[in-house]
């Protein structure tokens, strides 16, 4: 491993996935990106709750949904990385989640991916698919699936 991105999600498991990701690639002296990806969807839902309040003048953009997708992930990465000897990166990404993963990994030439999974039933993940699970088959190196 020389370069690692972990996928930083908004749940309680992407702290310790984070954690593990940073003491797996200290371990080995490999870089470290922390990625958070906000979805179209939340990033719709963003503006029409930024645009209904009267006394909001600000903008809210394609930039400041990324900035603050970053800003989670260094938030994260502040959080759990404080006692762990790496230096990383933290970035934000707009758009399908699967997508950007495995866009990042290739324009930053990442060899290693880490990202939260969950427990589901093989009949759950054919019915309705998984985006861990597109990544792991789309990747092309290794992928760490961190379930809890």
């Amino acid at each position: 491993m020389r370069h690692a991105l972990a996928v930083v999600s908004s749940t309680e498991g992407s702290k310790e996935l984070v954690r593990e990701a940073g003491t797996l690639a200290a371990g080995v002296d490999a870089r470290l990106t922390l990625l958070h990806v906000t979805t179209e969807e939340k990033y719709n839902d963003t503006y029409r709750e930024l645009q209904s309040i009267s006394s909001y003048g600000g903008e809210y953009g394609v930039y400041q949904a990324e900035q603050g997708a970053a800003n989670y992930a260094e938030d994260i990465a502040r959080e759990v990385l404080s006692d762990v000897d790496i230096e990383y990166d933290a970035v934000g990404a707009l758009g399908d989640p699967v997508e950007r993963v495995l866009d990042h990994a290739e324009s930053e030439g990442c060899d290693h991916v880490f990202v939260s999974g969950r427990t589901r039933s093989p009949a759950g993940k054919a019915l309705f698919g998984d985006d861990t699970q597109q990544i792991i088959l789309e990747f092309d190196g290794p992928v760490t699936v961190y379930t809890t």
